[in-house]
């Protein structure tokens, strides 16, 4: 019966955790399609690498949607359980407690090695790429031809506007409209120049060194460095893995629910437990890097923290009813 079991449990739990890693997914693509495509708009980028650059974005977001999308699968799915009685149905008929925590084990141990790999190597690879395509994105748009009879602003800063109602196959521009008015505004005394030829330079920005980006620094190389801020980018895709494996274990004695109790009930909690988690692997990072925290510590304090905070939201519910109980006897 165990095996029957497991394998029903494991079915219900990845169904959850797809669908709710795939939503989350989503809504965070959309918000990255939206800042994409206004850069898209104000640089000019080919219309080539703005797919390319959402893609890779995508791979920069799973390692954060992974451990959340995790731990409400597991609540969502338990909750279904606890609430249609099917958990109470199978502790009846003799199965125990491994019987619910080995498939959620099994399905952690699998997320936590692949985000092990997407933490610690494909996503720093994934962000050099969007910096270095970003860049040659930048510098596509603004080296773009000129279309006719659409104004076109070139470089950063003090920008230049160029309008030409006719381009000609070899790039020479016809009816170009350029005046320049200088004076002082309010005052009545200003001057027009009108040019026969002008030249306007243009200022491309700085391409961005990939390598010097810290979330784009492969992991090798923060495993050797001694600065403080790279080992803390280091410690920090160390525990995304870790917080996975933490936040689906807890999340099986989180999602028991009481008799009349509804099936979403814990998912508060549980959305509560990992912005806390969150939050304090980023301080904990924070510290590391102004070297309030010492290295060696890292963030392995946080995994206990949140052990124990969750702990005591699970057991706090029957201490108490053991405390009113030891009260009344009195």
């Amino acid at each position: 019966m165990g095996s029957i079991l497991g394998r029903y449990v494991l079915r219900e739990v990845v169904t959850a955790w797809l669908v709710v890693t795939g939503v989350l997914l989503i809504i965070l693509l959309a918000n990255e399609v939206v800042g994409v495509m206004e850069r898209a708009a104000a640089n000019q980028y080919p219309q080539s690498m703005v797919l390319e650059l959402i893609g890779l974005s995508s791979l920069q977001y799973l390692s954060i949607v992974l451990p959340v999308g995790l731990l409400l699968g597991v609540v969502l799915a338990f909750g279904r359980l606890y609430h249609d009685s099917e958990i109470a149905a199978a502790l009846a008929c003799g199965a125990g407690p491994m019987s619910l925590y080995a498939p959620v084990a099994l399905l952690a141990l699998v997320v936590a090695g692949v985000l092990a790999w997407l933490s610690l190597v494909l996503a720093p690879e994934a962000t050099a790429q969007a910096l270095s395509l970003r860049n040659a994105a930048v510098r596509a748009g603004q080296l773009a031809p000129i279309a006719s009879g659409k104004f076109r602003s070139f470089g950063s800063g003090t920008r230049a506007v160029l309008y030409a109602q006719n381009v000609a196959r070899d790039g020479t521009l016809g009816e170009v409209f350029l005046e320049r008015l200088e004076g002082v505004p309010g005052s009545p005394e200003f001057r027009i120049v009108r040019f026969v030829e002008h030249v306007v330079t243009v200022q491309l920005p700085p391409l961005v060194d990939a390598v010097r980006d810290l979330e784009a620094r492969p992991t090798a190389s923060l495993r050797h460095s001694h600065d403080p801020a790279e080992r803390a980018e280091l410690h920090w895709r160390i525990s995304m893995p870790i917080m996975c494996l933490v936040l689906a274990l807890l999340a099986v004695p989180l999602s028991r629910l009481k008799p009349r109790q509804g099936r979403y009930a814990r998912v508060w909690v549980a959305v509560l437990i990992f912005f806390v988690y969150y939050n304090l692997a980023t301080v904990g990072k924070t510290w590391i890097t102004r070297g309030t925290l010492p290295e060696a510590v890292g963030l392995w304090w946080t995994h206990v923290v949140v052990t124990l905070l969750a702990l005591a939201v699970i057991l706090w519910p029957r201490i108490a009813t053991r405390l009113r109980y030891r009260v009344r006897r009195l």
